[in-house]
């Protein structure tokens, strides 16, 4: 444990999900927020005045160069600079947490993995889902057997009119639309409350029908920092996947930016050979008691919320930088969920089952 210095924190890309992460460093008494850099000048010194940061850059390298105080950093870039902001500050001898999706395909992933052993330094992994309260909940149940053996999992994470334009549309920033952005989560979460398995074959498929819904009048709740009058809109509107892991386990999972439902929906549902479970997002669990089929739910509605998901995330994050604490979301396990996106876009382009 080092001594009580607080860790000099830096923020590479200060849009709206660095919101997150800064009020939650904010929090955190071992941090002092150092450095914030953004290619657009306008806004990072907006950030800049309302969080009392006075370095700040343009320039990823020059902070970097200029700052070797600097003790870790979160990267909240769009996806297509996840990679080169990560490998630059790990080879400037950072700590980073890096937002999700880690990286652009598994290639890029491997490279950023890579640079963490190489310089001996911490890359960890903003799969928030992880850190929430509905999780460590299951992960209770599921840890105590209550589950028995899960073998199925559905997810789904649709929205009607959902996608934030900007550069969320914009495919050669973000690598893709609903799958790689909101579908992450939810494999993730799945995945990892399984257990971690790994992805042996995947059937995927994309389609481009709604786009991003121009003619609608009414807007989506979603709007991406950087959005333009003529946002580009080519990647997918929806996609759909099956996965099947190494322990024979499978899951189905949807994710949309633009489709015709009644309202947005984010569900997990899991099933196992005691008893299953739905996240809706509370939580009920079903099995049989004494013969019964029965219902259970949880008399803990505050126990489920989403508050304090990112203060967990980065309270971890400091903590496996100050104590060395093992990472709940390391880089091996961003790396395995871009392998499985990977597969899902290439399934989806040749129609056939991909096998990993």
């Amino acid at each position: 444990m080092r001594s009580m210095e607080k860790l000099k924190i830096g923020v590479i890309g200060v849009g709206n999900i660095s919101n997150c992460h800064i009020q939650a460093y904010k929090k955190n008494p071992n941090v002092e927020l150092y450095a914030f850099c953004d290619i657009n000048e306008q806004r990072l010194k907006e950030k800049g005045e309302a969080h009392g940061v006075t370095r700040l850059y343009t320039d990823k390298d020059q902070m970097l160069a200029e700052l070797p105080e600097l003790d870790a950093v979160s990267v909240c870039t769009w996806n297509s600079a996840h990679a080169p902001c990560a490998i630059a500050a790990l080879n400037a001898g950072k700590h980073v947490l890096v937002e999700k999706p880690m990286a652009t395909n598994a290639e890029e992933a491997r490279a950023m993995q890579e640079a963490a052993e190489r310089n001996g330094k911490l890359l960890m992994v903003g799969f928030v889902r992880r850190y929430g309260n509905d999780a460590k909940i299951l992960k209770d149940f599921i840890s105590n057997d209550f589950f028995g053996d899960m073998y199925y999992a559905k997810a789904t994470y649709l929205r009607r009119n959902g996608n934030p334009g900007g550069w969320f549309g914009d495919k050669s920033r973000s690598a893709g639309g609903p799958l790689i952005d909101l579908g992450v989560h939810v494999i993730d979460l799945v995945r990892y409350l399984m257990g971690n398995p790994k992805a042996v074959s995947v059937y995927g498929a994309t389609f481009q029908k709604l786009f991003n819904r121009p003619n609608i009048k009414t807007g989506g709740g979603w709007v991406s920092a950087d959005k333009a009058q003529q946002d580009i809109c080519d990647v997918e509107d929806l996609a759909t996947a099956m996965i099947r892991f190494d322990n024979g386990a499978v899951l189905s999972v949807e994710a949309s930016f633009s489709l015709n439902i009644k309202k947005d929906e984010g569900t997990i549902q899991l099933f196992g050979t005691k008893a299953g479970a739905k996240l809706d997002p509370d939580l009920e669990m079903y099995n049989d008691i004494n013969g019964y089929l029965a219902n259970v739910q949880l008399d803990a509605p505050t126990a489920l919320s989403f508050d304090g998901l990112f203060d967990n995330e980065v309270n971890h994050y400091i903590d496996c930088i100050l104590n060395g604490t093992d990472c709940v979301s390391p880089a091996q396990d961003g790396v395995e969920l871009m392998r499985i996106l990977d597969a899902i876009y290439r399934s989806a382009e040749t129609g056939h089952e991909v096998i990993l």
